[in-house]
């Protein structure tokens, strides 16, 4: 098996890009970049979960129709719903495309992410991206503040 990845550092941040349309993907590798994430794409469905398996990624953005016809058929987006919680606790899911309006919390819970995006706003994709990891930064802050205590209690 061949490694394309780089080494990460542990201030890196790494996000995952899983595009078909190669306008939007372009946009959305500019705005992670400019935001200082190390970006890696997905070509396939299988590149994107050997490499979500092999990196902790802070960020992983989705497109609604990824090497699919429609959403219905995109296995990459399928797996990560499957996926336990102890797997992607740590990433912030975003799903971006025609058929979703900006930031509407039925749509991201309908498919398990943490939030939508209209591809009608992906010139904003930067400032979309910025809330969407505060929030769910905000929403897992007592989480991981309670498993930090638990945690350093038993190794102590």
């Amino acid at each position: 098996m061949s490694s394309q990845f780089e080494f990460l550092s542990t201030s890196d941040k790494p996000a995952l890009i899983a595009f078909s349309n190669p306008e939007w993907l372009e946009t959305a590798r500019a705005s992670l970049l400019e935001l200082g994430y190390k970006v890696h794409t997905a070509a396939t469905h299988a590149d994107f979960f050997n490499r979500f398996s092999q990196v902790r990624y802070e960020v992983v953005l989705i497109e609604e129709c990824f090497a699919a016809n429609n959403i219905e058929e995109n296995h990459t987006l399928h797996g990560m719903q499957r996926m336990p919680m102890s797997q992607r606790r740590h990433t912030t899911v975003i799903l971006i495309g025609d058929s979703f309006q900006t930031f509407t919390p039925m749509q991201a819970f309908q498919h398990s992410v943490h939030a939508v995006i209209s591809s009608s706003e992906i010139f904003l994709l930067k400032q979309l991206v910025e809330k969407s990891v505060a929030d769910n930064d905000l929403f897992h802050h007592s989480f991981r503040e309670a498993h930090a205590r638990a945690t350093s209690a038993t190794a102590g």
